[in-house]
Parts: structure tokens; sequence; C-alpha cells
């Protein structure tokens, strides 16, 4: 059910006066609801764990109204449970007593549609030239396949991830830790008028509000939610990006990471994911990606060598192979003992050998082309691709 007109004016204002997360206050609301809420805070009434006086000093100069009237004239709208375009992903947080109360957002496009498809990109803000190339060939990727790629604007990854997806001309989606209409850092003006033209820019913080240290981790847990997975392409041991990626385990979602070089620091934080949670899996291209959060039965294509002709035998054809002599020919009768086989099996080896140009027969009996010696010292067979005598 779409929130009525009073209750939206009461979660405008809380977001104004208190601090998003705040478990308290989280409890509080969900006990008496917002309207009511806000009328506590304002009389002082006691609510467990929370500075009620630092809130009501707050509320002296909120309004709800004025902040709504604030946000429509710079195209802003407030989006609340229950509203057509609320994303249902921010409902999961209530599990860790870390609700939304309602969310600023700027931009065209619906984001609960947005986040039906949708994975974060996060990382360090002093990337290297190898993350900032990943995060934009894997951010493009997923905008490619028609998926949002979510992530916070800032420097270093989150900026290459925006970058990637715009650029493929797909959705992404800045989650801020200030007001939605205050383009933070300031370098990236043009990064956020662009994504504010195409996709979409939100905020738990009202229309002015400035950044604060402790509001970007507590952001980080908006990028986990509204993502079907997220994705950490280079951190630091300690770094926001890895609380992102904690953030989606504690919400079920899928916990991704990208290695680096083993001496690269920035590559140190996803290295340690990768090691202390079991639920983080290594993914290095847009396919691995989407094979974790995308419709079941998808796989990702696997990276392998050259195919040689030793790799499509069996092992019994295979084992026949390696009987046969490699300088000089051998009859059929020694190259069965050899290989410790009937001869019946054998001949029928030998010419199935014989139509890949691995063995050749002549006067004195069967021989080792050029081509089957360098076969016959390849890498042993993989399994999954072998010719239709594989199964003898």
């Amino acid at each position: 059910m779409t929130a009525g007109a009073q209750e939206r004016v009461a979660r405008a204002c809380l977001l104004r006066i208190t601090e998003p997360g705040v478990v308290g206050v989280v409890r509080h609301v969900r006990a008496v609801g917002p309207v009511q809420a806000v009328e506590d805070i304002r009389r002082g009434a006691a609510i467990g764990g929370v500075d009620v006086g630092g809130l009501q000093q707050r509320a002296l100069d909120a309004s709800g109204d004025r902040d709504l009237e604030a946000s429509d004239r710079l195209g802003i709208r407030l989006l609340c449970p229950g509203d057509p375009e609320w994303p249902t992903g921010l409902d999961d947080l209530a599990a860790r007593d870390a609700d939304c109360f309602g969310l600023w957002a700027r931009g065209p496009v619906p984001l609960g549609l947005a986040t039906e498809r949708a994975v974060a990109v996060v990382g360090t803000r002093a990337a290297t030239d190898y993350g900032l190339g990943v995060a934009a060939e894997l951010a493009a990727g997923l905008a490619e396949r028609d998926w949002s790629v979510v992530s916070g604007l800032a420097f270093g990854i989150d900026a290459a991830a925006h970058r990637g997806a715009l650029a493929a001309r797909g959705t992404t989606i800045a989650v801020l830790a200030c007001g939605a209409d205050v383009a933070y850092p300031r370098g990236h003006r043009s990064l956020y008028d662009e994504i504010v033209a195409t996709g979409l820019v939100v905020s738990e913080h009202p229309p002015g509000a400035a950044p604060q240290r402790s509001r970007f981790l507590v952001r980080n847990r908006l990028i986990a939610a509204l993502a079907a997975g997220t994705v950490v392409v280079e951190a630091a041991p300690r770094s926001g990006a890895r609380s992102t990626a904690r953030h989606a385990g504690d919400l079920f979602r899928h916990v991704m990471a990208v290695p680096g070089p083993v001496t690269s620091t920035l590559s140190a934080g996803c290295h340690q994911l990768l090691r202390d949670r079991p639920d983080a899996v290594l993914v290095t291209t847009t396919d691995e990606v989407l094979e974790l959060v995308g419709p079941m039965g998808e796989f990702a294509a696997r990276a392998s060598g050259p195919v040689r002709r030793r790799d499509l035998l069996g092992p019994t054809v295979s084992r026949v192979l390696d009987a046969v002599p490699v300088v000089r020919a051998a009859p059929l009768s020694r190259i069965a003992t050899t290989a410790g086989m009937r001869v019946e099996a054998v001949a029928a080896a030998l010419a199935a050998l014989a139509v890949h140009d691995l063995v050749a027969e002549t006067d004195a009996g069967w021989a080792m082309t050029r081509l089957g010696r360098q076969e016959r010292h390849a890498a042993p067979p993989d399994r999954d691709r072998e010719l239709e005598l594989g199964w003898w």
C-alpha cells in the first residue's frame, strides 16, 4: 500500500532528524509507526538506546513538508515502503534491524524496476589501472545484458563502474552518503549529472545534507540490499568495499571478489575476502558474475588451452597410442603385448588413430607419425571431450 500524505511527511522528517541504521530508532518506528515516532521525538519521550535530546535538537528546525517542497523543486522524489517504485530488496534490511525509512531519488528510471536485475560493483578509491579496467569492463558487460550497476560514486573503482555502465548505455545507480542533490566528490560533478540524466541517484539523507564519514559505512548496506550480488574489484584489507561485501553476505546476497597480483596491497582485501568467507566466489568476467546472479542454468564458459588431437582420445585409444613405437614400426601383436590388450581392440584403436594421422601402417607394421610423436607428449586429455571410441 502506498504511504499516505501524513506518513510521507513523517518519513521525510525522520530522514532529516535521525541517522540511518540506529537500532533503537528503527525498533521504535517499527513499533509505533513513523508519525507517532516523530511526535515522540519532539516531546522527548524515552527511546531505548537513543539520545533523544540530540534528536530533539535536530527536530527544532526540521520540517518534512519543507523538505518535500524543496525536493520537488529539485526534481527529487521521496520513495517510501509500499510505493510502486520502492525496491523490495530494501525490506530485507529489517532482519538486521537496519530498516530504511525512505529514499530520496533523482533520475528518470523507476528504482524498483532498475533493481530487479542489479549488481553492485565496488572497490577502493586509490585504484590501479588494472582495477579500473576490470571494473569498467565488468560494468559494461552487465549493462549490455540489461543489468543495472550499483555503486557509490566515489573515486576509483566506483567511478569506473558507473562510467563502464554509461559507456554501454546501461542503467547505473549511485547511492550517496549526502543529499541526492549534492554532487560528491566535487570532481565527479559531470559524472553525477550524466547519471541523473539517464539513471538514478539515491540517498537516505535529505536535500542539501553534507557527507559525513560515518554515513559512508551506513549507506553501504543500501548498496548491498539494492543488488543481487556485490563484486569487490580492488580493496585494501580495511576498506568500505569489504563492509559492503559483509552486508551483502548478511543479506544472503552473492559475494564476489576479483583476484589481483599477490604483491598488490590493493588486492589484499579481495584475497582475504576469498579466504575468510566460504560464501565468497572468485570472478574474473561478466559471464562468471551472471552465472551466480542470473537465471539458474546459465553457466560461464570455462577457460582452456588449445584443443589437441590427443585431448579427444578416450583412455583406451590413448593407451594404444602410447604403445606404438616412436622410431621404428612394430607389428600389431607386439603393440597389443605392450598395451596389454586384445589384438582385436588394438586393431580398432589403431584404425581410429590412423584416421587422425597419429599413426600410419607400413610394411613393417604400425609406426608413429610426426604428428603422433608431438601429440604423445601432450598433457593428459580432458575427459569431458573424447572420441567416440573413448568408452572402451
